[in-house]
């Protein structure tokens, strides 16, 4: 299985490639996403930028969650994540975008306990997946941002066959 920082500099080399960019979204992983991605040599061909919108109201205001829905869901659903993903992708003017929400604990968040974390991948139709992670709050912040990188990596290579 591939490390983090493998999967960040394959998603860089494919997106330059393809000439595509990608905006992170952010919130548990607090920054963790985009850092991975910079980390790479060349990201800034492909990185446009992120937005950590931890705090619920801010996916509204700066990523322009519906508000709806997050009162039906919370700040940790499927849809949100997609929401999230389209509105970096909207907003910073990029091919992709990539988001994570979630609870990172130790205490659980809207009777979601730590490690349910929701992803999402677009660039058009989303990608979501929904994970429990185990472990400390250090543990799934790390382990969304590898969930995240891989979810946009299969997404990549699925586009390409």
């Amino acid at each position: 299985m591939e490390s983090p920082g493998e999967l960040a500099t394959r998603i860089v080399a494919a997106l330059a490639e393809r000439k595509q960019t990608l905006a992170t979204a952010e919130s548990l992983t607090g920054g963790l996403l985009g850092a991975a991605i910079t980390a790479v040599p060349g990201a800034s061909t492909v990185y446009r930028g992120g937005i950590t919108a931890y705090a619920t109201e801010l996916k509204a205001v700066l990523l322009g969650v519906p508000a709806d829905l997050l009162d039906r869901h919370g700040p940790v659903h499927p849809s949100v994540a997609a929401a999230m993903a389209a509105g970096a992708r909207d907003r910073l003017g990029a091919t992709w975008g990539l988001a994570t929400t979630g609870v990172a604990g130790p205490d659980p968040v809207d009777d979601h306990p730590p490690g349910t974390v929701c992803i999402a991948a677009s660039a058009g139709v989303p990608v979501t997946r929904s994970l429990a992670l185990a472990g400390g709050r250090d543990g799934v912040r790390r382990e969304t941002v590898e969930e995240a990188l891989r979810l946009l990596w299969d997404v990549l290579r699925e586009e390409a066959a």
